[in-house]
């Protein structure tokens, strides 16, 4: 290994050949599994892997988002439109996985349930950075995390940096559409607020410019994509739960609630009755 701890590049002298587990990583990827119940119950691993599995997911929407937005600033709408669809794409796969999770009983969970102690899905910090790429931004999930700590920086960053919509704004700008100034130069530590001039603009690109209007629709599968990801998440957790209070302190499925029917892009959905 290198000091990175990376498999030797294939021009290092002397190093082994390059194989699909040592490219990979296997050996600690599989290692990385550590039921915490007695036995270990059954479905505990089916749990961790899930788990894990949404993480690397996260990480690689994240991966893709940060690159979407180089590319609407940059005019790029061939690509914009390809990554657009790659991003949906791990969307569907993220609530198909529901459908694995649910074949967990709500007695087989709770036979580990009580190890997790104040593990939660709630303290995942990349998918508050989806949360805070994607526009809806809180101080208080920042101040959640201890100072200190990688999800901590990794979210003061987030909070700090333009969102995809701020992106968004950018691209309609560059391809001369007159968007305000109070728009281009929002405060990005705000969630997205709907406006009313730039409203009217939309309906102009839905009317007029098909290519923009391609994009703005695939905006709009992403917002009704992570809503429907959130509506299943709460259904799981109710099913297999039910009113309990979650892990991590949350009221579960009640504060899960509160996240639905709130989109990522207001103005895109309002002027839908003006179209």
């Amino acid at each position: 290994m290198t000091p990175e701890g990376n498999p030797p590049s294939r021009g290092d002298p002397g190093a082994p050949p390059l194989t699909y587990a040592r490219y990979l990583r296997l050996e600690e990827l599989l290692a990385l599994q550590f039921p915490r119940s007695d036995g270990p119950e059954h479905d505990e691993t089916l749990f961790i892997i899930i788990h894990q599995v949404y993480e690397l997911w996260f990480k690689e929407l994240l991966h893709e988002l940060d690159h979407l937005k180089g590319l609407l600033e940059a005019d790029d709408t061939p690509r914009s439109q390809h990554t657009l669809k790659r991003v949906l794409t791990i969307l569907k796969v993220l609530v198909a996985q529901i459908d694995v999770l649910e074949t967990m009983t709500p007695l087989e969970f709770l036979s580990f349930r009580h190890r997790l102690e104040s593990g939660s899905g709630f303290q995942s910090f990349q998918f508050r950075e989806l949360e805070f790429v994607l526009g809806y931004k809180r101080r208080s999930v920042v101040d959640h995390y201890p100072k200190g700590e990688v999800g901590r920086d990794r979210l003061e960053h987030r909070y700090r940096e333009p969102t995809l919509w701020d992106a968004f704004l950018k691209y309609l700008n560059g391809r001369g559409y007159p968007v305000p100034s109070t728009q281009l130069e929002r405060d990005v530590t705000h969630p997205v607020e709907s406006s009313r001039v730039l409203q009217q603009i939309l309906v102009r690109v839905y009317r007029d410019d098909p290519e923009v209007r391609s994009v703005c629709e695939r905006l709009v599968d992403l917002d009704e994509g992570l809503q429907e990801w959130r509506y299943r998440h709460v259904k799981m957790v109710e099913r297999t739960i039910g009113r309990k209070p979650g892990t991590g302190g949350s009221s579960g499925a009640g504060y899960l609630e509160t996240t639905l029917m709130k989109p990522l892009f207001p103005d895109l959905w309002e002027i839908r009755t003006e179209l």
